[in-house]
């Protein structure tokens, strides 16, 4: 019986290594197809920059599959119903796609599309496409599962698609959609470019001179934004693996003799495996983007919501000016380096006792590189509520001198400090912080919680892993499950 394979591209929109698209190339027929979801379009985290980000690598990657001979249609619409008229047009026998650890209205997707192939007897296959574990049973060795998955041979962009059919190349492909044609109005930031050229440039630029100063300019709003590797929106949308970055990597280590390049590379390298460590949370625990880590912290914050600091929050008009200026620049360019990202997280949780829920949606919104995985489980880190990391409670007036000493920063992004037009303070630093530090430790003091934490350290924990702190986290706090993911 003939095959005929159709390419569900999801957030995985590039040509090499794409282990469906090379299973694609040995059918009778195949063909791709890229689904613009209401459901997506609808959900709190969405923003019209995903979108966008998202369109500029479709045109790239159509493109591209068209050079080998394989159609990419894009179609809007709920998954089930575009699936059931493609099969009619198309007849397609296998459903080849990704494995997605994504938000929870994917998960919902998924189980509908499991159900509808299993119905129309079409053969849908998963493939992994990074160093999450589907169905893991224990954490013990799953560093050295990642190392065996990232260490296997790259998969080359297929040759061409020979056999593609006639009943696929008479399809029509229009032009795609457009954020004016699909009803979502334009987001006014300067992104960066999207698609498979644009992150493999960016991976290069990193590799071969930016990576230099990676560790020393991390931290610092005003160096981490050129010396970050500037590659999680395109980890997060695929157009580019993990394998590709890792590899790529330790291949540029060794065969640097620039010593500080290779130390840069050497600490991103390390944090690649963060990046699938905290994925991993949300592919084994869905509800941690809904409910609390630890359950003894059900109640802490929820109740107490207060609205007006919230949109103070949001608006970046705390009048803690580091704050504020962080919040602008994320909100105006759609990227802020990790530090920054927590203080913003630890501010709104501890000094304005906001619940991380809802100040996670916003910030999904803001971050180009939203990723489910990393976002949720930083999100309850940075708050408190996992039950087993150490507090970090930053203090934004530390964070400025620590990390723009000389108001660069600051009056970039808040013009208006230092007259009368800035805000007063919205709370007081000392009080907000006793007040939440009370609070927490208080908390984590009781039974309940103790007995939690050390059920989510057996379950989650970072030492039953296998993954090393950084060398920062592990002489400051002595916490392997510290460690930050810096590397954006």
């Amino acid at each position: 019986m003939p095959t005929r394979a159709l390419v569900w591209f999801k957030r995985d929109l590039r040509s090499v290594d794409h282990a469906p698209l090379h299973a694609a190339a040995l059918c009778d027929a195949a063909a791709g197809i890229f689904v613009i979801e209401p459901e997506w379009l609808a959900s709190p985290e969405f923003d019209a920059q995903h979108l966008d980000f998202t369109l500029q690598s479709l045109a790239v990657l159509r493109s591209s599959l068209a050079a080998l001979g394989l159609p990419l249609w894009v179609r809007v619409g709920s998954v089930v119903p575009v699936f059931e008229a493609l099969l009619r047009e198309f007849d397609f026998t296998h459903l080849l796609s990704h494995e997605e650890t994504g938000s929870g209205w994917t998960y919902s997707r998924d189980i509908a599309v499991a159900e509808w192939s299993t119905a129309r007897a079409v053969v849908w296959h998963e493939s992994p496409q990074n160093g999450v574990v589907r169905r893991l049973k224990s954490r013990f060795g799953w560093a050295r599962r990642w190392a065996t998955r990232m260490n296997e041979p790259l998969i080359a962009a297929p040759s061409g698609f020979p056999g593609v059919g006639a009943s696929a190349g008479r399809l029509l492909l229009p032009d795609l959609p457009t954020l004016s044609t699909l009803g979502v109005a334009t987001h006014g930031r300067i992104l960066q470019l999207g698609g498979e050229p644009a992150a493999q440039a960016t991976l290069d630029s990193f590799l071969h001179e930016r990576g230099r100063g990676y560790r020393r300019s991390l931290s610092s709003p005003l160096t981490a934004t050129d010396r970050c590797s500037r590659l999680s929106p395109h980890l997060a949308f695929g157009t580019i693996s993990m394998r590709q970055v890792h590899q790529a990597t330790e291949a540029t280590i060794a065969a640097s003799d620039d010593h500080s390049l290779s130390y840069g590379l050497r600490g991103f390298g390390g944090r690649l495996r963060w990046h699938c460590h905290f994925m991993q949370k949300l592919e084994d625990e869905p509800a941690i983007e809904f409910q609390n880590f630890a359950r003894a912290c059900d109640g802490l914050r929820e109740n107490e919501f207060n609205r007006e600091r919230f949109e103070v929050w949001c608006a970046g008009a705390t009048g803690y000016p580091m704050v504020d200026a962080c919040m602008r620049s994320l909100k105006a360019t759609g990227w802020l380096n990790f530090r920054m990202r927590a203080m913003l997280v630890s501010f709104a949780s501890y000094h304005l006792w906001l619940h991380w829920r809802e100040t996670g949606q916003f910030l999904a919104r803001q971050f180009l590189d939203f990723e489910p995985g990393i976002h949720w489980s930083q999100m309850q880190m940075q708050s408190g509520t996992t039950g087993i990391n150490t507090l970090r409670i930053y203090s934004p007036s530390k964070q400025a001198i620590d990390q723009d000493s000389s108001g660069e920063f600051v009056r970039r992004w808040v013009p208006e400090y230092g007259t009368a037009a800035y805000p007063r303070p919205i709370v007081d630093e000392r009080t907000a912080m006793k007040a939440a530090k009370d609070r927490m430790y208080a908390l984590r003091g009781t039974r309940a919680a103790r007995s939690e934490a050390d059920a989510e350290q057996a379950k989650h924990g970072a030492r039953k892993s296998g993954l090393p702190p950084t060398a920062k986290t592990a002489k400051s706090t002595g916490k392997l499950e510290s460690a930050q993911i810096e590397l954006f």
